[in-house]
């Protein structure tokens, strides 16, 4: 019986997914960051309204990537911050040089044996193109470019706004992502 439960709540969730997926103007329609929702990379429902008052480093990934290395710094800083409520979010992307083919159970295990990986990770989604996941076209609505490459970095504040973008070049663990990072934790929750 829990087996059959946990079933048709992965088809609810499901659904629910593929309905905001399939209609980007939804994206238009979002105020912040925390109305978009993603499926995990274990295939739970992933709303980023669980991260409401936290602030979040969400970076495209990639397994076969020059910039791969950089989930070692990715868990570093949230090792850092996640105490303080901070919160990275890896998104596995095909979009550049086809470098994130695998399976979503074969990104997983690479993150984890390779790298240690303990942060929330997606479903391999797409960050451009015809098929772009909603989440992203909200970023591109809200003025700010999309990923060029793999590893591009969006923080988002507390609040669910997007504070500052970062190329592929800046590590995680840079000063200036740190700084913002740390006077985000600073602020006080806000109600929305």
């Amino acid at each position: 019986m829990p087996q059959f439960q946990m079933s048709y709540k992965s088809l609810f969730y499901g659904g629910l997914f593929m309905i905001f997926s399939l209609f980007s103007p939804y994206a238009e329609a979002a105020n912040t960051a925390h109305d978009f929702l993603f499926q995990s990379i274990d295939g739970e429902y992933l709303p980023m309204s669980d991260f409401k008052g936290k602030p979040i480093l969400v970076v495209n990934t990639a397994s076969m990537c020059g910039f791969t290395k950089q989930y070692d710094g990715l868990q570093e800083v949230y090792n850092e911050y996640r105490d303080q409520g901070f919160v990275v979010l890896g998104i596995p992307s095909n979009n550049f040089g086809s470098q994130e083919p695998g399976t979503e159970k074969e990104i997983k295990k690479f993150c984890e044996t390779n790298f240690g990986i303990t942060f929330p990770m997606t479903e391999k989604v797409s960050v451009k193109g015809d098929d772009i996941h909603p989440f992203y076209a909200w970023i591109r609505s809200e003025g700010f470019g999309l990923p060029k490459w793999n590893f591009h970095k969006y923080i988002i504040g507390k609040d669910g706004e997007i504070i500052d973008s970062f190329g592929s070049m800046t590590k995680p663990t840079s000063k200036k992502i740190k700084k913002i990072i740390e006077a985000e934790l600073q602020k006080p929750n806000v109600q929305n």
